[in-house]
């Protein structure tokens, strides 16, 4: 049993169950609540371009961990720059906060 789950690619699933879920929550209360203040956007241009290219990699690689965990969030993280460009652009603007 223990050889079963010392497996690299078990390794690498619960690697990136963990930190694609830690991910999760701040996710959706950013795109729950519309609060982008705290969000960098210099680090989430940054940070999502990393996960594309991890994505990519674990593509190469054929490795199903890290296509699965970056795929996701690559999507979340996506989400999370988009609605920080559709706010700060519509203060900027003078509007309103923008609706889901």
């Amino acid at each position: 049993m223990l050889d079963t789950l010392l497996r690299p690619d078990w390794i690498g699933a619960g690697a990136a169950l963990l930190t694609t879920a830690s991910f999760v929550p701040q996710a959706v209360l950013t795109l729950r609540t519309r609060d982008v203040s705290g969000v960098s956007l210099g680090m989430y241009l940054l940070f999502t371009t990393g996960v594309a290219l991890w994505l990519v990699y674990g593509i190469a690689l054929g490795e199903w961990p890290i296509i699965v965990a970056n795929a996701v969030t690559l999507v979340l993280a996506s989400l999370i720059l988009f609605t920080k460009w559709r706010v700060e652009r519509a203060a900027r603007r003078g509007g309103r906060q923008p609706r889901a």
